[in-house]
Order: C-alpha cells, then structure tokens, then sequence
C-alpha cells in the first residue's frame, strides 16, 4: 500500500538540527528532535526552517508543514574533545575489537586493570570483543601477551567524525543530504 505524505506519521518526520553555521550539531548519535520539539522550537522563535516535509500537521486555526531541517539561530560552540562514552569508543575504535579485529559481541577493557590502578579513561580503555576480553581477564597486555593493536587515545571530535563517516545512520531523508558528510548515493 503507498501511503501519502498525509498518511506518514509525525513520528517518522524527525528534523536534523543544524547548529547557527549549518553544521549538525552532532553527528554521533545525529542530532535530530522529534517533530512536536522542532515544532515547538520554531514557535518559540529559536530556530529557522531550511527544509520541510511534505507531511502537514493541523491545529484548529494552523496549517503546518513539518520542519525536515532546522538551524538554530545562536550558536552553540561544540566541544573540542567528545564525551567518553561506550559509543563513542567503539567508534573511536572503529567497532572492532583492538586485539582480533571482530566486530561482534564488543565491550571496553581497562588495557591497565583497574586491580592494578587503571583508570577509566580514554587513554586506558579499549574496544575489546566479549571472548577477548574474558581471556585478557585482570591481566596486563604484557601478561596475557595481548596487546590493542592502536593504543589508546582521547580523540577529538574531528577523529570521531572522520572514523564516522564509514558508519552512516540506517536513515537519511533526502532533504539532510547537503548537510551531512556522508556520501549522497546511500539509499534512504
């Protein structure tokens, strides 16, 4: 059955969110509101619409297209190191283990054990598969003769955005293309 773009619910009409210079605001996870958030937003006079769905939404006295993109109008300056996250460090490591490269079944590992002062911390923390992980134990890398074929590192922001762009979102509406840097031709 096609549905019309009156038949698409709001929920899956989420805006990307661009800072003031047209950037993302983030890319990992992609910055995106919900329409009633974007909606609001645009009411409250703290955004700018770029790009609209075709999916209209109506109040008693509105009629209103849905905000596909939106901008903020004051910038908001991004940090210059990420967060350390789960996410964050699997990308960093490109969500393969560091010590037998499988992308499955990923955990962190303390490549100091914390038993041994280890802290958890960008530069002693690694991608590390469940099976790896069990096997390295509370050893060192010298101990389990296991070493994280990248040493750790806190990356900035730019390294995580660069190691993302291998790893696109499952969805992309056609009108974020121009502002994301992944590549055009990737179906939506």
């Amino acid at each position: 059955m096609l549905h019309t773009p009156a038949q698409v619910s709001p929920e899956n009409c989420p805006a990307l969110v661009l800072n003031a210079d047209y950037r993302p605001l983030s890319y990992y996870p992609l910055s995106l509101w919900s329409w009633q958030t974007a909606v609001k937003a645009v009411f409250l006079d703290r955004v700018n619409i770029v790009s609209k769905y075709d999916r209209v939404i109506h109040s008693p006295s509105h009629e209103f297209r849905l905000p596909s993109v939106i901008s903020l109008k004051k910038y908001i300056r991004p940090a210059r190191y990420p967060a350390f996250t789960r996410f964050n460090l699997f990308l960093r490591d490109s969500f393969q283990c560091q010590y037998c490269t499988s992308p499955d079944d990923l955990t962190f590992d303390h490549v100091t054990p914390r038993a041994y002062g280890g802290r958890t911390t960008w530069e002693n923390v690694t991608t590390a598969c469940a099976p790896c992980n069990l096997r390295k134990g509370g050893r060192t890398p010298s101990e389990a003769h296991m070493n994280p074929q990248i040493r750790p590192y806190r990356p900035s922001n730019f390294q995580l955005l660069d190691n993302g762009r291998a790893f696109p979102p499952n969805y992309l509406h056609e009108s974020w293309r121009d502002y994301l840097y992944w590549d055009s031709e990737l179906e939506p």
